[in-house]
């Protein structure tokens, strides 16, 4: 596996680490439907969290939540409407990015809540 991809399925599994910690409770990972791919699908009360994961090994290009493009934030709408269809659910849906890179040897963990908003 390339390097990229084991700090991203890392960064996925600290985004979830951290999720679970902050009560969230995790319904699915790594979700798909059509060509659109939901990093991380969880619930705490009535809302679900729709989270994008962003992992850098470092900020010399900038800062991860920088890299979710409108491309991505479109598929992401159309896939979590499917969701909430197809499993029959009444919450809110949020879109969440967690921000995550290398410190100096450890990671730094930033949940943007409501990153983007769906007009």
């Amino acid at each position: 596996m390339a390097g990229h991809n084991e700090l991203g399925k890392l960064g996925e599994e600290l985004a979830v680490a951290y999720l679970q910690k902050q009560g969230y409770d995790i319904l699915e990972t790594n979700w798909i439907y059509l060509k659109a791919e939901i990093d991380i699908i969880a619930r705490k009360d009535d809302v679900l969290a729709v989270v994008e994961v962003k992992t850098r090994s470092s900020l010399e290009y900038g800062l991860p939540q920088d890299f979710v493009k409108p491309k991505k934030i479109q598929l992401l709408v159309k896939a979590i409407n499917e969701y909430i269809i197809s499993n029959d659910l009444d919450v809110e849906a949020r879109f969440d990015i967690i921000a995550i890179h290398n410190n100096k040897g450890s990671f730094k963990t930033e949940h943007l809540e409501n990153a983007f908003y769906i007009f």
